[in-house]
């Protein structure tokens, strides 16, 4: 087994892990642990702005690998974990660009937390599903 299919497994593995450890773990114990709302949800800005980074760099490394000399999907597990790959990372952008600077300006917040909620949850799927995939056609080229 080469790097060429090991690298996306590594990868898809990171940004859900990144996103599951983050979103279910880190965040929630900040606002258990400091002493205001408004210092945990500063800190949880910064560490979902990084998340984002590392969505769009694990997702766009995926989507290279996953390409040929020609257009086409060159790997068998891109065609079904292509559009997760894309729509996580669309999600993340979303969030960062367009949800986040509200929930900062504290700007119709119990609204633009739970969208910001709901994307970063449809992330953290879309990311599974390519994880899902990718191992599985790892699996399927064992030699």
């Amino acid at each position: 087994m080469n790097l060429r299919w090991r690298l996306p497994v590594f990868l898809a593995a990171l940004w859900w892990g990144s996103l599951s450890a983050i979103g279910f773990v880190v965040v929630p114990l900040l606002f258990a642990n400091l002493p205001t709302p408004a210092m945990a949800g500063g800190m949880a800005a910064k560490l979902f702005s990084a998340q984002t980074w590392v969505s769009l760099g694990c997702g766009m490394l995926m989507l290279l690998l996953a390409r040929g000399r020609d257009t086409k999907p060159s790997m068998d597990w891109a065609d079904g974990a292509l559009t997760f790959i894309a729509a996580g990372m669309l999600l993340a952008l979303l969030v960062e660009y367009g949800i986040a600077p509200r929930i900062v300006a504290r700007e119709n917040l119990k609204l633009w937390h739970s969208a910001g909620s709901a994307m970063v949850l449809l992330q953290w799927v879309c990311a599974g599903v390519a994880l899902w995939k990718v191992a599985a056609a790892q699996e399927s080229h064992r030699d």
